[in-house]
Formats: structure tokens, sequence, C-alpha cells
């Protein structure tokens, strides 16, 4: 089921400086929540400056729901101080306040009102608020406030320049895009290692029906034994009619098409919410997605936009220039949500899709390719679990494949070791591959146990209160207090920049976006 790397691998061993200058970058979300687990209803901290503007520090779906980003880093040692100097300045802002250290939310209560996140009087801060205000009428707000850790992860231009011969925006492009299809066709190895949300709490539910056979503790935890991350699953954050637009990621232009296609699709379950009611604006549109960010995708290609620029118009004007990995849940193990082993893993695997062949998939493969991911996300530490490949019925063990992913990951990673001269990479490999013998190991089925015992609010509240005096009681160690509050004050003074500069009513502005 594993492609033959082997080429490719002796390939790479004789240009191991092809790999020297990886970028990296880290963004972690997290509710703010009470000493008790329930939801914050308080607004975004004034001390942590402008969630518009704001370089490390913002909000994502709600005001309680905050998003710390990492800048791009060469250093994985680096970006994690970064990363913990985030968390550890935004610990002593919070008061009594701390941080979820989980994917599923808390307990909320039927009804309770989410606040959305707010941005302020500019247009754009509008839309912004106006765009959540579309995903909570379409998904519900609670679905909305699943937190994830995203990773995002560019190769130097060494590398392309080795592999390709040339470094045009198509050969990169054409290169990121395989490393995206072995990405769909393998990922499923994520959520096995590092799946984090096995069980939800009942409220999360709010009393639909669900055809998932789950178990139920006293303390009303809804659990599947062998899940992984039901964060991944239906239950999650996915739009059904999103898998009939017909995205392909086998070439640029063809996968900005789609894109933009989707953004100009109607909806008929969209067109019934409507746009307006009693005055108050519903949703940017009822397109299938109202902007591109909507298009769910467990990996994106991405690009730094420009000002006023959309994500596609970015990727057709200079290709990718990195990719975004959205699967990973919230590390519990770890007081900043993610960890050292966690990103060299994510280092090996994209290095060896990068490498792999992958023959093109048509939309229907890249439908049949959730299959794995499904049995895995929710049945993946069941013994003997099989997977296919592609839309094929042949099947094959899943600690079998694991196991000869990892062979391969195992020499990608002596040559990442031989770049720095330690063995750190090595290390992760071994300590990961046991996995695939004691499901035992892996983050579910960790987490899990600590769930069946104590609930999940009686996990979250242990662990959030004993990260939150962890952060509160180090020193920072790469980011001073004086540069926190330079950036807020600059926060402040670029969010009310860019509200003087509006010249034309919101609706004008909504015109041209919807």
């Amino acid at each position: 089921m594993i492609p033959d790397v082997s080429q490719a691998l002796a390939w790479l061993e004789n240009h191991p400086q092809a790999l020297k200058g990886i970028q990296r970058g880290l963004e972690r979300e997290t509710l703010r929540v009470n000493a008790d687990g329930s939801l914050a209803t308080t607004g975004h901290p004034q001390a942590l400056g402008s969630a518009l503007t704001h370089k490390w520090i913002t909000t994502d779906f709600a005001e309680a729901l905050l998003e710390f980003i990492t800048p791009v880093d060469g250093d994985i040692d680096h970006m994690l101080d970064v990363m913990r100097d985030i968390h550890r300045y935004t610990a002593r802002q919070l008061g009594d306040e701390r941080m979820w250290p989980l994917s599923m939310p808390c307990y909320i209560a039927q009804g309770q009102e989410i606040e959305l996140a707010q941005y302020g009087s500019s247009n754009v801060g509008r839309l912004k608020t106006l765009y959540r205000e579309g995903l909570k009428n379409r998904y519900g707000a609670l679905m909305q406030t699943i937190s994830g850790v995203h990773y995002n992860f560019s190769l130097p231009m060494a590398f392309w320049e080795a592999k390709c011969g040339e470094t045009s925006k198509e050969a990169i492009s054409d290169g990121y895009f395989r490393l995206i299809r072995n990405y769909y066709r393998f990922g499923w190895v994520i959520p096995y290692l590092f799946g984090a949300s096995p069980a939800i709490c009942s409220s999360f539910l709010q009393g639909k029906p669900t055809a998932l056979p789950f178990e139920k503790t006293e303390c009303g935890m809804y659990y599947l034994p062998y899940a992984t991350s039901l964060r991944m699953s239906d239950l999650g954050y996915t739009n059904k009619s999103q898998s009939n637009l017909g995205i392909t990621f086998n070439e640029l232009h063809e996968y900005v098409a789609g894109l933009k296609r989707a953004i100009k699709t109607p909806s008929e379950e969209y067109e019934k919410i409507g746009l307006e009611k009693e005055g108050k604006r519903l949703q940017i549109n009822s397109n299938v997605l109202q902007i591109e960010n909507e298009l769910y995708a467990p990996i994106r290609p991405k690009r730094v936009t420009r000002n006023g620029e959309a994500p596609s118009d970015a990727l057709e004007r200079g290709g990718i220039e990195y990719i975004e990995v959205r699967s990973l849940d919230i590390n519990p193990f770890s007081p900043i949500g993610v960890d050292e082993q966690q990103v060299r893993f994510l280092d090996l695997f994209m290095v060896w899709c990068a490498l792999a062949e992958a023959p093109e998939m048509s939309a229907d493969e890249l439908l049949c390719t959730r299959t794995n991911w499904n049995r895995v996300i929710l049945e993946g530490r069941k013994p003997g679990l099989t997977l296919g490949m592609g839309c094929e019925t042949a099947q094959h063990p899943l600690a079998q494949v694991g196991k000869d992913l990892f062979r391969d990951l195992k020499r990608v990673a002596q040559t990442l070791d031989r770049i720095d001269g330690s063995e750190a990479y090595q290390k992760v490999a071994d300590q990961l591959v046991a996995c695939f013998d004691d499901p035992e190991l892996t983050f579910s089925a960790r987490i899990l146990r600590s769930m069946i015992e104590k609930g999940i609010g009686g996990t979250g509240r242990a662990l959030s209160a004993q990260y939150r005096e962890m952060l509160l009681s180090e020193p920072l160690t790469v980011i001073s207090e004086e540069a926190f509050i330079a950036e807020r004050d600059a926060s402040v003074a670029r969010q009310k920049e860019v509200e003087a500069a509006d010249t034309e009513p919101f609706d004008v502005y909504l015109a041209k976006h919807a």
C-alpha cells in the first residue's frame, strides 16, 4: 500500500543539504474558560490588544476563542519558545480565566449565547464578524468552538532546485500538490498518533440524535472506545455540500478555478436561511462558500496574501508558497497544545509526502480517501483494523502500513539529523513507531483513560488549572514584556488607522464581497 520511495530516499541521502532551511509556523486555538470549566462570557481582554491587527494574538470564531500565531521560523525550539511566551503572557492577562486544554469544548448549556468575535467598526472588521454570523447560522455556534492546531510548512528553494531542476511557480506548485495528494492518501496517520478527542460532552449534541454507537459514562460523557479524533468526524466542522464541489489537487489553475467556482455556486440549503431578518444581516451570501476560507480541508495550499487579496488570487499570482496542515487536535499533554515530537514528526511526514510518487486524483478518489480517515477517526485503535487504497477494495492491516511508512520516515530522519548533527528526528521516529504495536501509547488512548475516570470536564479543569499555574510561574524567554506591550499598543493604533481609512458605507463594501 505504501508506494516505493527507495529511489527518492536514495536521492535525498545524496542531497541532504536540500532540506537545510525548512520553514514552519504554528497557530493554536483555545477557548477562554472560567475556573469551573464554563465558557468565559467576557470580551477579548484589552490587555491583549486588537484582535484585528495583532501579530501574535487574535480570535477565531468567538470572542472567547483565542488564536495564537508564531512568525515563520527555521528553528523548532525557537518557534516553540515563542508560542510558550505567547501563552505565558496571555495567562498573566486572563485573571482567573484559563485556557481550555482540549479540542472539544467544555460544557456549554443549551441556548447559551456564544458571542461572535468582534473586530471593531471598520468594513473589514464588520465583514469578519458577519462571516462568523454566517457560520453560526449554517453550522451552529457550538460546532465552531472546536479548537485545533494548524502547522504551516515550506520546503527550502534549494529542495525544489535540486529535485525539479527549476524554481518556477508551476514546478513548485506541482511539487506541493504531490505532497497534498499523498497527505490525503496517508495523512490518517496524524489522527491515529495524535488524535486527542475520543469523547464529547453530552451537551455538545444538544439533544440531536446521532448514528454513532456511543458508550456513555455516568457523568454524561459520550465516547467511542477506539476513536481517535471526533473533532475530525462528521460531528465536527464538515460541510456536506462541499463534497460535491469537485475541487482537486492536481494542478494550480484547476484548483484555483474550483475554489472560485465554489464561492459563486448557490446553495438551496443556505438560501433558506435568507440574507437578512428584521434588519440584521445573517450571512455574507447564500453560496456554498461565503468566502474561500470556509472550504473545509485537512490541508490547504497557501501563499501570503497582499492587502485585500483573496487566497485564490494570491495562489494564481505566485503559486503555492507553503502548506497548512489542519488535522492536529489540541495536544492535552502540553501547556501550549503542541510539542516538539509532533513538529518533528510532521517535518518527516511532509518531506516523505513531497518525495513519494502521487498519481493524480479524481474528485471521486479524493472522496474515497475519506473512508480511511473516517475509519481511523472513529475506530483507529480497534484491533485488526484494515485500510484500503483509494477506491480499491483490497485491505491492508493499519499496523503494517504504519510500520512500512515509518521504515521510510526513519531514513528521512537520518538525513535531517545529519544536517543538525543530532539524533532528534530518529528518536521521534523510534518513539512513534511503537504506537502501531501498542495503540495504548497514542494520545487518544492516554487521554480517554483520564476522561473515563474524571469526565471531560474534570480532565479539562484539572489540566487547565495545572497549565495556568505552570505558565504563570515561568519567566518570558524570547519575547519581552515590553515587546508584548508595544505590540498591544501598535495593534490598537493599526486598528484605528484601518477604521479611519474607510471611505465607503458598509453596504457598498459588502456588495463587492457578496
